[in-house]
Protein backbone atom coordinates (compact mmCIF):
# COMPACT_ATOMS: atom_id res chain seq x y z
CA UNK A 1 0.00 0.00 0.00
CA UNK A 2 1.04 3.64 -0.46
CA UNK A 3 1.70 5.51 2.74
CA UNK A 4 3.44 8.58 4.11
CA UNK A 5 6.35 7.56 6.34
CA UNK A 6 9.30 9.06 8.18
CA UNK A 7 12.45 7.03 8.77
CA UNK A 8 13.94 9.22 11.49
CA UNK A 9 12.76 11.93 13.84
CA UNK A 10 12.97 15.44 12.44
CA UNK A 11 11.28 18.05 10.28
CA UNK A 12 8.35 17.67 7.93
CA UNK A 13 10.74 17.41 4.97
CA UNK A 14 11.63 13.91 6.20
CA UNK A 15 8.18 12.61 5.20
CA UNK A 16 8.17 10.46 2.05
CA UNK A 17 5.46 8.65 0.08
CA UNK A 18 6.41 5.01 -0.42
CA UNK A 19 5.19 1.43 -0.31
CA UNK A 20 4.58 0.04 3.18
CA UNK A 21 3.35 -3.32 4.52
CA UNK A 22 -0.43 -3.71 4.70
CA UNK A 23 -1.85 -3.85 8.26
CA UNK A 24 -4.50 -6.39 9.29
CA UNK A 25 -7.04 -6.09 12.11
CA UNK A 26 -6.77 -8.08 15.30
CA UNK A 27 -9.71 -9.07 17.53
CA UNK A 28 -12.09 -6.17 18.04
CA UNK A 29 -10.56 -4.12 15.23
CA UNK A 30 -11.46 -3.23 11.65
CA UNK A 31 -9.42 -2.27 8.61
CA UNK A 32 -10.49 0.70 6.52
CA UNK A 33 -9.58 1.70 2.99
CA UNK A 34 -8.81 5.32 3.75
CA UNK A 35 -10.48 8.19 1.91
CA UNK A 36 -9.01 10.91 4.12
CA UNK A 37 -6.96 11.23 7.30
CA UNK A 38 -6.75 14.00 9.87
CA UNK A 39 -3.61 15.89 10.86
CA UNK A 40 -3.34 16.57 14.59
CA UNK A 41 -0.72 18.27 16.78
CA UNK A 42 0.38 14.89 18.13
CA UNK A 43 1.27 13.81 14.57
CA UNK A 44 3.98 16.42 14.03
CA UNK A 45 5.16 16.22 17.65
CA UNK A 46 5.70 12.46 17.26
CA UNK A 47 7.43 12.98 13.91
CA UNK A 48 9.71 15.65 15.36
CA UNK A 49 10.71 13.40 18.25
CA UNK A 50 9.28 15.71 20.91
CA UNK A 51 7.44 12.77 22.51
CA UNK A 52 10.02 10.05 21.95
CA UNK A 53 10.51 9.38 25.68
CA UNK A 54 6.79 9.16 26.37
CA UNK A 55 5.77 7.46 23.12
CA UNK A 56 8.78 5.88 21.41
CA UNK A 57 8.04 4.77 17.85
CA UNK A 58 9.24 1.87 15.77
CA UNK A 59 10.67 3.53 12.67
CA UNK A 60 9.84 3.94 9.87
CA UNK A 61 6.43 5.13 11.05
CA UNK A 62 3.25 6.27 9.29
CA UNK A 63 1.86 9.46 10.89
CA UNK A 64 -1.81 9.93 11.72
CA UNK A 65 -4.27 8.79 14.33
CA UNK A 66 -7.72 9.35 12.80
CA UNK A 67 -9.20 8.54 9.41
CA UNK A 68 -12.40 7.99 7.45
CA UNK A 69 -13.13 5.49 4.72
CA UNK A 70 -14.80 2.20 3.86
CA UNK A 71 -14.43 -0.99 5.89
CA UNK A 72 -12.65 -3.72 3.92
CA UNK A 73 -11.66 -6.23 6.63
CA UNK A 74 -13.21 -7.09 10.01
CA UNK A 75 -11.42 -8.67 12.97
CA UNK A 76 -12.74 -11.42 15.23
CA UNK A 77 -15.52 -10.46 17.60
CA UNK A 78 -16.51 -7.28 15.79
CA UNK A 79 -20.25 -6.63 15.58
CA UNK A 80 -22.40 -3.85 14.17
CA UNK A 81 -20.24 -3.05 11.17
CA UNK A 82 -19.80 -4.77 7.80
CA UNK A 83 -17.43 -4.67 4.86
CA UNK A 84 -18.44 -1.73 2.68
CA UNK A 85 -19.69 0.47 5.55
CA UNK A 86 -18.47 4.08 5.60
CA UNK A 87 -16.92 4.86 8.98
CA UNK A 88 -14.59 7.26 10.78
CA UNK A 89 -12.52 6.63 13.83
CA UNK A 90 -9.22 6.17 15.63
CA UNK A 91 -6.37 3.71 15.48
CA UNK A 92 -3.03 3.78 17.25
CA UNK A 93 -0.93 6.92 17.67
CA UNK A 94 0.40 6.31 14.14
CA UNK A 95 -0.75 4.60 10.95
CA UNK A 96 -3.61 6.63 9.46
CA UNK A 97 -1.96 8.51 6.59
CA UNK A 98 -1.98 5.50 4.28
CA UNK A 99 -4.26 3.65 1.88
CA UNK A 100 -5.19 1.18 4.64
CA UNK A 101 -5.46 1.67 8.41
CA UNK A 102 -6.59 -0.45 11.35
CA UNK A 103 -9.08 1.23 13.68
CA UNK A 104 -9.87 0.20 17.24
CA UNK A 105 -12.68 2.74 17.75
CA UNK A 106 -15.13 3.87 15.09
CA UNK A 107 -18.65 4.96 14.22
CA UNK A 108 -20.68 5.07 11.03
CA UNK A 109 -20.09 8.38 9.29
CA UNK A 110 -23.18 10.56 8.82
CA UNK A 111 -24.29 11.08 5.23
CA UNK A 112 -24.22 14.81 5.99
CA UNK A 113 -20.41 14.75 6.35
CA UNK A 114 -17.93 14.64 3.50
CA UNK A 115 -15.01 12.23 3.76
CA UNK A 116 -12.78 15.14 4.75
CA UNK A 117 -15.15 16.24 7.51
CA UNK A 118 -15.44 12.68 8.81
CA UNK A 119 -11.64 12.35 8.84
CA UNK A 120 -11.40 15.51 10.91
CA UNK A 121 -13.96 14.37 13.45
CA UNK A 122 -12.24 11.47 15.18
CA UNK A 123 -9.67 12.85 17.58
CA UNK A 124 -11.26 16.31 17.77
CA UNK A 125 -14.69 15.04 18.83
CA UNK A 126 -13.53 12.54 21.46
CA UNK A 127 -11.11 15.07 22.95
CA UNK A 128 -13.74 17.80 23.05
CA UNK A 129 -16.43 15.52 24.48
CA UNK A 130 -14.18 14.12 27.20
CA UNK A 131 -13.19 17.64 28.19
CA UNK A 132 -16.80 18.81 28.29
CA UNK A 133 -17.97 15.71 30.15
CA UNK A 134 -15.45 16.43 32.91
CA UNK A 135 -17.26 19.71 33.57
CA UNK A 136 -20.67 18.10 34.19
CA UNK A 137 -24.01 19.15 32.78
CA UNK A 138 -23.74 22.20 30.52
CA UNK A 139 -27.42 23.00 30.09
CA UNK A 140 -28.07 26.60 31.10
CA UNK A 141 -24.44 27.27 31.98
CA UNK A 142 -21.91 29.73 30.57
CA UNK A 143 -18.87 27.95 29.13
CA UNK A 144 -15.63 29.62 28.07
CA UNK A 145 -13.61 27.72 25.43
CA UNK A 146 -10.00 28.87 25.26
CA UNK A 147 -8.68 28.32 21.73
CA UNK A 148 -12.13 27.95 20.23
CA UNK A 149 -11.18 28.15 16.54
CA UNK A 150 -8.91 25.10 16.41
CA UNK A 151 -9.89 21.53 15.64
CA UNK A 152 -10.78 20.55 19.20
CA UNK A 153 -12.02 24.00 20.18
CA UNK A 154 -14.44 24.33 17.26
CA UNK A 155 -15.81 20.84 17.96
CA UNK A 156 -16.25 21.73 21.63
CA UNK A 157 -18.16 24.90 20.76
CA UNK A 158 -20.74 23.15 18.58
CA UNK A 159 -21.13 20.17 20.92
CA UNK A 160 -21.55 22.43 23.96
CA UNK A 161 -24.13 24.58 22.18
CA UNK A 162 -26.01 21.37 21.30
CA UNK A 163 -25.97 20.50 25.01
CA UNK A 164 -27.59 23.81 25.94
CA UNK A 165 -24.60 25.90 27.00
CA UNK A 166 -24.01 29.55 26.29
CA UNK A 167 -20.50 29.50 24.83
CA UNK A 168 -17.90 32.25 24.79
CA UNK A 169 -14.88 31.41 22.66
CA UNK A 170 -11.43 32.98 22.50
CA UNK A 171 -9.60 33.35 19.19
CA UNK A 172 -7.73 35.88 17.11
CA UNK A 173 -9.90 38.56 15.57
CA UNK A 174 -9.66 37.00 12.10
CA UNK A 175 -11.59 34.00 13.49
CA UNK A 176 -14.38 35.87 15.29
CA UNK A 177 -16.84 35.58 12.42
CA UNK A 178 -16.04 31.86 12.28
CA UNK A 179 -16.82 31.48 16.00
CA UNK A 180 -20.10 33.32 15.56
CA UNK A 181 -21.04 30.85 12.81
CA UNK A 182 -20.44 28.01 15.29
CA UNK A 183 -22.81 29.56 17.82
CA UNK A 184 -20.25 31.12 20.17
CA UNK A 185 -19.81 34.67 21.39
CA UNK A 186 -16.26 35.56 20.29
CA UNK A 187 -13.62 37.46 22.21
CA UNK A 188 -9.86 37.80 22.01
CA UNK A 189 -7.47 35.88 24.23
CA UNK A 190 -4.64 37.33 26.30
CA UNK A 191 -4.37 40.23 28.79
CA UNK A 192 -7.65 41.77 29.86
CA UNK A 193 -9.70 38.60 29.29
CA UNK A 194 -11.34 38.79 32.71
CA UNK A 195 -12.53 42.35 32.02
CA UNK A 196 -13.86 41.42 28.60
CA UNK A 197 -15.75 38.49 30.11
CA UNK A 198 -17.39 40.76 32.68
CA UNK A 199 -19.03 42.62 29.81
CA UNK A 200 -19.98 39.46 27.90
CA UNK A 201 -21.14 37.42 30.91
CA UNK A 202 -22.25 39.81 33.68
CA UNK A 203 -23.26 36.91 35.92
CA UNK A 204 -19.93 35.17 35.47
CA UNK A 205 -18.45 32.20 33.66
CA UNK A 206 -19.52 28.86 35.10
CA UNK A 207 -16.98 26.51 33.54
CA UNK A 208 -13.94 26.64 31.23
CA UNK A 209 -12.43 24.26 28.69
CA UNK A 210 -8.82 24.98 27.71
CA UNK A 211 -7.81 23.58 24.33
CA UNK A 212 -4.92 25.95 23.63
CA UNK A 213 -2.03 25.42 26.11
CA UNK A 214 -1.30 29.12 25.71
CA UNK A 215 -0.07 29.67 29.26
CA UNK A 216 -3.40 31.10 30.37
CA UNK A 217 -4.48 28.34 32.76
CA UNK A 218 -3.74 30.33 35.93
CA UNK A 219 -5.96 33.14 34.61
CA UNK A 220 -8.72 30.69 33.63
CA UNK A 221 -8.78 29.25 37.14
CA UNK A 222 -8.93 32.76 38.58
CA UNK A 223 -11.86 33.62 36.32
CA UNK A 224 -13.97 30.75 37.71
CA UNK A 225 -12.51 30.89 41.22
CA UNK A 226 -12.37 27.08 41.39
CA UNK A 227 -9.92 24.77 39.58
CA UNK A 228 -12.53 21.98 39.50
CA UNK A 229 -14.60 24.17 37.17
CA UNK A 230 -11.79 24.14 34.60
CA UNK A 231 -10.74 21.30 32.31
CA UNK A 232 -7.69 21.28 30.06
CA UNK A 233 -6.98 18.96 27.17
CA UNK A 234 -3.74 20.74 26.31
CA UNK A 235 -1.77 21.94 29.37
CA UNK A 236 -1.35 18.78 31.41
CA UNK A 237 1.50 20.05 33.57
CA UNK A 238 -0.35 23.26 34.40
CA UNK A 239 -3.57 21.40 35.10
CA UNK A 240 -1.87 19.01 37.51
CA UNK A 241 -0.18 21.92 39.27
CA UNK A 242 -3.43 23.84 39.67
CA UNK A 243 -5.80 20.93 40.32
CA UNK A 244 -7.99 21.31 37.23
CA UNK A 245 -9.48 18.40 35.34
CA UNK A 246 -6.74 17.04 33.04
CA UNK A 247 -8.20 15.14 30.10
CA UNK A 248 -6.59 12.82 27.56
CA UNK A 249 -8.17 11.59 24.34
CA UNK A 250 -9.19 7.94 24.34
CA UNK A 251 -10.29 5.60 21.57
CA UNK A 252 -13.94 5.54 22.55
CA UNK A 253 -16.54 4.29 20.07
CA UNK A 254 -19.38 5.52 22.29
CA UNK A 255 -18.18 9.11 22.04
CA UNK A 256 -17.62 8.78 18.29
CA UNK A 257 -21.18 7.50 17.89
CA UNK A 258 -22.51 10.42 19.94
CA UNK A 259 -20.61 12.86 17.72
CA UNK A 260 -21.96 11.13 14.61
CA UNK A 261 -25.53 11.39 15.91
CA UNK A 262 -25.08 15.14 16.43
CA UNK A 263 -23.81 15.23 12.84
CA UNK A 264 -26.94 13.49 11.58
CA UNK A 265 -29.04 16.03 13.46
CA UNK A 266 -27.12 18.90 11.85
CA UNK A 267 -25.81 20.07 15.23
CA UNK A 268 -22.13 19.24 14.72
CA UNK A 269 -20.21 19.67 11.48
CA UNK A 270 -16.44 19.10 11.67
CA UNK A 271 -14.68 22.17 10.34
CA UNK A 272 -11.87 21.70 7.82
CA UNK A 273 -9.51 24.59 7.14
CA UNK A 274 -7.60 22.96 4.30
CA UNK A 275 -7.30 19.61 2.52
CA UNK A 276 -4.02 18.42 1.00
CA UNK A 277 -3.42 15.45 -1.32
CA UNK A 278 -1.21 12.70 0.09
CA UNK A 279 1.62 13.88 -2.15
CA UNK A 280 1.68 17.17 -0.22
CA UNK A 281 1.98 15.63 3.25
CA UNK A 282 5.07 17.78 3.89
CA UNK A 283 3.04 20.96 3.33
CA UNK A 284 0.20 19.67 5.50
CA UNK A 285 2.51 18.95 8.44
CA UNK A 286 4.26 22.31 8.04
CA UNK A 287 0.85 24.02 8.07
CA UNK A 288 -0.18 22.16 11.22
CA UNK A 289 3.10 22.95 12.93
CA UNK A 290 2.58 26.68 12.38
CA UNK A 291 -0.60 26.47 14.46
CA UNK A 292 -3.48 28.94 14.63
CA UNK A 293 -5.64 26.82 12.36
CA UNK A 294 -9.36 27.30 11.83
CA UNK A 295 -10.69 23.80 12.27
CA UNK A 296 -8.81 20.76 10.98
CA UNK A 297 -6.15 20.03 8.38
CA UNK A 298 -6.93 16.88 6.39
CA UNK A 299 -5.01 14.65 3.98
CA UNK A 300 -6.95 13.24 1.03
CA UNK A 301 -5.76 9.70 0.28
Amino acid sequence: MRAARFHEYGGAEGLVIEQAPEPHPGPGEIRVRVAAAGVNPIDWKLRAGALRRLLPLELPAVPGRDAAGVVDEVGDGVQGVSIGDRVFGLGGVTGATAELVVLSAWAHAPDTWSDEQAAGAGLASVTAMRGLNALGSLAGRVLLVEGAAGGVGSAAVEIAVAQGATVIGTAGERNHEFLTSLGAVPTTYGPGLAQRLCALAPHGVDVVLDTAASGSLDDLVAITGDPTRVATVADHAGGQRLGTHVVNAENDSTLLSAAAELGRQGRYTPRVEQTYPLERIVDAHAHAERGRTRGKIVIRI
